[in-house]
């Protein structure tokens, strides 16, 4: 029910701003989805092999392409996507990997800084160009990149306290007392944050006993 939640979104949020994509792109979509939850790579780009328009799809066979270890077909498949979308965000992200892959890593640090242009506050973008210049030994570029994302993780560790006081308040407390740890984990340092997090955990552990 989740999946076929999560691919409806998917395509609503393409079809939204063009062409509505027909039944069988979306059921293809949806099985090669599936397939590629299992970690059947092979078979998710197979399966999506004769896809040209629908921008998800391209994107999924681009990552099944990558993690089989074929970076030729996943460079192809990705540029393919961003001439479709150039603005497809995860699609230069997996673009960039390709490239350090095949070892080009100065076209996947021009990509990065490309990402980095129009989402200056990505964790992902941040901690690959972090890796990217901990290889080229600009480790205190490195360390830049990384000191900005851990800035970020305490924010994204308000994402999990809203989910954590949603679970509490529908009764599902030990999901809740998941969601805090995880909370907690995101933390860089000691901030008025941690004590709300351990302060709800400690209500929710109190009730459940």
């Amino acid at each position: 029910m989740k999946t076929f939640a999560f691919i409806c979104a998917v395509v609503f949020s393409f079809s939204s701003c063009s062409k509505t994509p027909d039944k069988k792109t979306i059921l293809r979509y949806a099985r090669a989805s599936e397939a590629y939850s299992l970690g059947k790579f092979s078979e998710t780009a197979e399966s999506l092999g004769k896809e040209k328009n629908f921008p998800p799809s391209l994107l999924l066979r681009a990552k099944a392409e990558f993690f089989s270890g074929d970076v030729e077909k996943a460079e192809k498949t990705c540029r393919r996507l961003l001439k479709k979308r150039p603005s497809f965000y995860e699609g230069k992200l997996y673009l960039a990997r390709v490239l350090r892959e095949k070892g080009e890593s100065e076209k996947a640090a021009r990509v990065t800084e490309e990402m980095l242009a129009d989402y200056p506050q990505d964790i992902r973008a941040l901690r690959f160009a972090a890796e990217l210049a901990g290889e080229s030994k600009k480790y205190d570029e490195a360390a830049v990149f990384l000191d900005k994302a851990a800035e970020l993780s305490a924010e994204s560790a308000l994402v999990f306290l809203d989910r954590a006081r949603l679970r509490w308040t529908a009764g599902k407390g030990q999901e809740a007392l998941e969601d805090l740890s995880r909370a907690k984990a995101m933390l860089p340092w000691d901030t008025p944050l941690l004590r709300v997090i351990n302060n709800l955990e400690r209500t929710i552990k109190e009730v459940m006993q």
